[in-house]
């Protein structure tokens, strides 16, 4: 079973240095769908779109709309100054494992609060289609 527990870590140190840079987050409205391996193993209508400075936009979508049947817990971390460290799990389809598919904000900044419970995904492990409402 996979898990994890959000709770905030404070201010981002990142906008006391680097206070012009932006991180946007606005909800998507509209149908987020991931897809592995021809496997469908996302899908939300709870998504979020996050224009950062400096970075492609990226569709964030809450934990619970991934199938935690193909998800594995990796050992990996990352630390970003705006919005805090990162977790990440892979994704197993069959005898397929994709490393560190997907990442989450288990202690967001507290300017990035929204990001609590969201986890992102690789454009460049896994396919991400974003279709918006009519």
């Amino acid at each position: 079973m996979v898990t994890a527990t959000y709770s905030v870590s404070g201010p981002a140190p990142g906008f006391v240095s680097h206070p012009e840079h932006e991180v946007d987050i606005k909800l998507f409205r509209g149908t987020v769908t991931v897809t592995a391996d021809g496997v469908q193993i996302a899908s939300s209508k709870f998504a979020v779109l996050v224009r950062e400075t400096n970075h492609s936009p990226v569709y964030y979508l809450p934990l619970e709309d991934v199938n935690a049947k193909v998800l594995r817990d990796s050992s990996h971390i990352s630390r970003c100054p705006f919005k805090g460290k990162a977790r990440y799990w892979n994704v197993k389809i069959g005898n397929h494992e994709i490393d560190n598919a997907l990442w989450g904000y288990e202690m967001p900044y507290d300017e990035v609060l929204e990001l609590a419970g969201l986890v992102a995904f690789y454009e460049s492990k896994v396919e991400i289609t974003a279709t918006p409402s009519t």
